[in-house]
């Protein structure tokens, strides 16, 4: 990353299962943010589909299709375009994130760490990387909903470069404070960009309460959402994390020796 750019967090209610009436939600959010000239897109987690858990391997197949619609709108708009799908894997999927940068797939994560809580664990399998894309806007870590709350992952992806850390979240009611505290330690301990996409409205039985955010290299608060579908956009300056690390040198201070 050694320029500004505009990125922006896309936010919709995903209506589980209805891989078509997503995927024109997420079109029309990303034709809207080209005449913004927005560089880099984050979606949200599992933004096609929804954790639809009885019909997840089926709707996986049209995970490919799905990948080269977003593979070719990259292309059309000049972007980069991540979100988490669900990947086919034998008898169950992972949860990936795949990065699009101007018509190429870059790079894939696949979810880390599965929330037993809601039972991903029963129809997921968890991927076992740590992933770092580098891209056209730069390197790009990252994350999926949940992983947040394991600060050791956003500190490995910092150290292996990234500048930026994308979350495509499905993040639900009550815990709000919760996605908003932990995302802003994520961006002040590791000093790097933040940008966080959560899912809004009432999906099955969960209430997502939007609040997608774009956070700076000191935790602020650059862009937030609301509850209602939109995209939050702005800008990142690269300048402004070499001058803050500069200035705090916390990551240079390490003492892994120690711990």
């Amino acid at each position: 990353m050694d320029r500004k750019i505009k990125a922006a967090a896309v936010q919709f209610t995903i209506a589980l299962g209805e891989i078509e009436k997503n995927l024109e939600q997420a079109k029309s959010a990303l034709a809207r943010l080209a005449k913004q000239q927005v560089e880099l897109v984050v979606l949200p987690e599992m933004w096609a589909t929804g954790f639809s858990y009885k019909d997840l391997n089926r709707l996986a197949q049209k995970t490919p299709e799905v990948v080269a619609e977003i593979a070719r709108l990259s292309a059309d708009y000049g972007m980069v375009i991540v979100g988490s799908l669900p990947e086919p894997h034998g008898e169950k999927v992972y949860n990936t994130s795949y990065v699009a940068d101007r018509g190429q797939i870059v790079g894939s994560y696949r979810k880390m760490h599965l929330f037993s809580l809601m039972g991903e664990d029963r129809s997921l399998d968890a991927g076992d990387a740590a992933v770092v894309v580098p891209t056209s806007v730069g390197s790009i870590g990252l994350m999926i909903c949940y992983d947040i709350r394991f600060p050791e992952l956003a500190r490995r992806l910092t150290l292996d470069g990234a500048s930026i850390i994308a979350v495509p979240g499905e993040w639900p009611k009550p815990r709000q404070d919760h996605w908003r505290t932990i995302l802003r330690a994520r961006a002040m301990e590791n000093q790097l960009f933040v940008i966080a996409a959560n899912a809004c409205g009432v999906t099955g039985k969960l209430d997502f309460f939007g609040d997608s955010l774009v956070l700076g290299v000191k935790g602020e608060i650059l862009g937030e959402g609301g509850y209602e579908p939109g995209e939050v956009v702005a800008e990142l300056d690269p300048a402004e994390m070499l001058s803050w690390r500069g200035q705090i040198t916390c990551l240079k201070d390490r003492r892994p020796d120690c711990y």
